[in-house]
């Protein structure tokens, strides 16, 4: 039986919206033909559910939205919550404890939805890109005056850290039974952004969730992405591509289109699209 796309998945930015700039003419049609032929769209991105709708229009033309790296799920249309996970107090705590031992600079986001809200702790470290974000964030940040404070269900833990990625790795093995993901900081596009999650909260992990929900095989799936929070979703879709400007990493292991600025995505489906209606006739033919 040949693949059909019933289900497309994008990354946000980088991959469908620029850096500084808006989704372009181009995938923005894409997107809505899409929904012409009956095939669900999903953006999955490591925003908060506030940080997405403070970008993408009430109207934006996709399905589902995949926010907080696979956390939570929401019903476009309705705006109806439909999938939501958090890490217990108790574990935020000891994972709290682990941070401040290795003089790490982190954030608590608060449950969702209100996961746009956090508790902070600052070693007093120089670190700009944690400023930055505290900075654009001010308004829902409160700091940790002690320990206990950190003992708190939280949608994630963030850490912030220089752009090494061998301290990274090394930081990484001090956790157990957690899921750590590794994204590029979305404000100075270098420091690396350790995401800490329940175990099994990833995109991917959102993706399969949902397809299990409306009965989508990932057989059936076309996903796309730019960075390395996009890993789990690039392997558990069928046709699977990155933008020209992902990291090399990336670029080596699956498909490439065009960067974000060029329309890689729009391109890259209809690629995929031309391709299984191309093998579906052949299999009508052959029979």
């Amino acid at each position: 039986m040949t693949d059909q796309i019933k289900i497309v998945v994008s990354d946000l930015d980088g991959t469908l919206l620029p850096s500084m700039g808006e989704v372009s003419k181009r995938n923005y049609e894409c997107l809505q033909q899409l929904k012409e032929s009956g095939i669900t769209r999903v953006i999955a991105t490591g925003r908060t559910l506030y940080s997405a709708m403070a970008v993408l229009p009430e109207d934006f033309p996709i399905d589902y939205l995949i926010f907080s790296s696979g956390a939570g799920i929401m019903n476009w249309k309705s705006k109806e919550l439909i999938y939501s996970q958090q890490i217990e107090a108790e574990e935020v705590l000891e994972l709290s404890k682990i941070l401040i031992d290795h003089e790490i600079d982190f954030m608590i986001l608060d449950p969702i939805p209100n996961n746009h809200q956090f508790w902070y702790y600052k070693t007093g470290n120089k670190n700009l890109d944690f400023d930055r974000r505290l900075n654009l964030y001010k308004q829902f940040s409160t700091p940790v005056g002690n320990i206990q404070d950190t003992k708190r269900d939280a949608c994630q833990i963030l850490a912030i850290l220089p752009n090494k990625e061998a301290w990274f790795e090394e930081l990484k093995t001090k956790f157990d039974d957690i899921k750590i993901i590794r994204a590029t900081s979305p404000l100075d596009h270098e420091s690396i952004w350790m995401e800490i999650f329940p175990l099994h909260i990833s995109k991917g992990h959102g993706c399969e969730w949902l397809c299990n929900r409306l009965k989508i095989s990932a057989n059936n799936s076309f996903v796309i992405g730019n960075d390395y929070n996009d890993i789990d979703l690039l392997e558990w879709g069928k046709h699977s591509y990155v933008v020209d400007n992902a990291p090399h990493e990336l670029k080596d292991k699956y498909q490439i289109t065009e960067s974000v600025i060029k329309d890689g995505f729009a391109i890259a489906v209809q690629k995929v699209l031309s391709e299984c209606s191309k093998t579906m006739l052949k299999d009508l033919h052959g029979r």
